[in-house]
């Protein structure tokens, strides 16, 4: 078998015509393969999504919502959770967050104490005893739960946050928008919204800013308090028994070592306002009443002024900068189409109120040619770290082949044979690509190319060296130890060493097979298994396509002579 594929290298070899086509289909697979990405058939993410056996669900309500709002609307998401047989309890936490996990420490889920939001957490069955991951359940109840819950009050904004497969981040794509005058930034936040919402593929938009709405404040008049014959202290705390509640006295009991305190306040129902107007106000109001020091029940609409105000929002800032966050969760895409189209929409359309310009690679500035306010629009989120992470994968490739081609020149002394090898090793990438448009089209998700599948790649160049490195020595040996030819050489060596590079390629492949299955190390494996095979067909047809091709009797100082057996010493 072996003297047939050495005849069947010789045959290539020996015909200038065949090694051309060799060389021009290597070429063209090559250029297939990297044409995929920028044509979106084999789409790249940072990490694909990850099938857990929880996920929360985020719910905000305006601000200025009450409490029994936000229960309504909770009972809603659960009612149509527990629908579902994979999924074991939910728990719902009412005005504050759920205990912290991984992604709720970057999400900021400690800090919420309000009325106007909650959490939900859903455990779910193993994911070995389900057929349905995780995230394809999200995407599947998101529109369902959207639809019946979130519109029972207008603005509602219910979220899916599922633990993240590798470093969590606030949220897929996150606008940071930058600037000195706080209106402008809610307007250019509000706009930037309006966009994500219709560029395809984004979801759970939300603008982590509290929204300006009316209110009434009721402050005490210290005059009319004075002329009524009671004092401040007694209104504050008429107000707080009736709506929070505090102790007023205490009981004793045989059964308890201390004094059990008598806690009062208005029932649920007595603290609920008829309507969101200042008559409602005062008709509630109206019902607590105060002795004064003559012994008269003064009502507490008479001594409190109720002044309709607007609400303070909450000022964020970042590195000492006030800013707004716009936040994007994607669905079941990558991340980085989405911001592109995004990107490219507001620079279309925003020009009609601002002076646009480019900064970095992805961020913008924008001038209002009204007021020449300057705002900054930088994209953080899974987005940044998806970039940061190809960048460095990238510079750690660039460095490893830098490093090979280095420690080859220094070998061999050629800077030709050190260009074969650094060729051979980087033609493993045609493998990598198409290995991910091939499980693209076998898998019911998209199977992307992922920070996994470069550390793969980058791992193939090792191997795909030492192949070439084989066949170059044992060239050398042959023609200058033996005084064969070139191109029998060539052949000879190829052929010899086919073994042993299908058995180390056949090892690589079985042992990476357990990896190509895992949601996270897929591409990984799937690197390893195509990379693999493509590195072994660039080892045992390119590279020696491209020895012949290279004047190898000047490089190894070869001189015609009587040939001898390879048998011989």
């Amino acid at each position: 078998m072996y003297k047939k594929f050495e005849n069947y290298l010789l045959g290539i070899l020996n015909h200038p015509s065949k090694k051309r086509v060799v060389l021009l289909g290597t070429l063209i697979a090559f250029i297939l393969a990297v044409g995929l990405i920028p044509t979106k058939i084999v789409l790249a993410k940072m990490l694909p999504g990850k099938n857990n056996d929880t996920y929360n669900i985020y719910i905000d309500l305006p601000n200025g919502s009450s409490i029994e709002q936000t229960r309504r609307v909770s009972e809603c998401v659960v009612g149509i959770l527990q629908h579902e047989h994979e999924a074991l309890d939910t728990e719902v936490f009412l005005g504050a967050g759920s205990p912290l996990d991984f992604a709720g420490l970057i999400k900021g889920s400690n800090f919420k104490n309000a009325e106007n939001v909650s959490e939900v957490v859903i455990n779910l069955t193993k994911k070995h005893h389900r057929e349905e991951p995780s995230y394809m359940m999200v995407q599947r109840l998101r529109p369902v739960v959207l639809k019946e819950c979130g519109n029972i009050y207008p603005q509602t904004n219910i979220k899916f946050i599922e633990p993240p497969a590798g470093p969590p981040t606030m949220a897929a794509v996150v606008a940071e928008v930058y600037g000195s005058n706080a209106e402008g930034i809610r307007h250019l936040s509000n706009r930037i919204e309006g966009v994500f919402k219709k560029t395809e593929g984004l979801v759970d938009i939300d603008v982590m800013q509290d929204e300006i709405y009316d209110k009434f404040e009721v402050r005490v008049n210290t005059d009319k308090i004075s002329k009524s014959a009671l004092n401040v202290k007694q209104v504050n705390d008429i107000l707080y028994l009736a709506f929070e509640g505090m102790g007023v006295a205490v009981k004793n009991s045989q059964n308890a070592t201390d004094q059990i305190p008598i806690f009062l306040t208005l029932t649920p129902e007595g603290k609920k306002f008829d309507a969101r107007t200042q008559s409602a106000i005062e008709l509630k109001l109206s019902g607590l009443k105060l002795m004064n020091q003559m012994g008269m029940m003064v009502p507490i609409t008479e001594v409190v002024d109720i002044v309709p105000v607007k609400s303070n929002p909450m000022i964020m800032s970042k590195d000492l900068h006030q800013m707004a966050n716009v936040l994007a969760e994607t669905d079941m895409v990558s991340q980085v189409y989405p911001l592109m189209d995004a990107r490219n929409t507001i620079i279309n359309t925003f020009g009609d109120e601002y002076e646009i310009t480019k900064t970095g690679l992805f961020n913008l500035e924008l001038s209002d040619k009204k007021t020449k306010q300057m705002y900054a629009l930088k994209w953080d989120g899974e987005m940044k770290v998806t970039l940061d992470t190809f960048v460095d994968l990238g510079g750690a490739f660039i460095a490893a082949l830098i490093l090979i081609f280095l420690l080859m020149v220094v070998y061999y002394k050629s800077f030709i044979l050190s260009g074969i090898v650094l060729l051979g090793s980087f033609l493993s990438i045609i493998g990598v690509i198409f290995g991910h448009w091939i499980m693209d089209m076998f898998t019911a998700d998209t199977f992307f190319l992922t920070a996994t599948s470069l550390i793969g790649f980058i791992a193939l160049i090792g191997i795909s060296s030492r192949n070439s490195l084989l066949l170059i020595d044992f060239t050398k040996s042959l023609m200058v130890d033996k005084g064969m030819h070139k191109k029998e050489a060539i052949a000879y060596a190829t052929a010899t060493r086919a073994k042993p590079i299908f058995l180390t390629a056949a090892a690589i492949i079985l042992a990476s097979t357990l990896l190509a299955s895992d949601a996270v190390f897929g591409g990984l494996g799937v690197s390893l298994i195509f990379g693999t095979i493509a590195a072994v067909i660039a080892s045992l047809i390119v590279v020696p396509v491209l020895l012949d091709n290279s004047e190898l009797e000047r490089h190894f100082n070869f001189h015609e002579r009587k040939a001898v057996s390879i048998m011989e010493p």
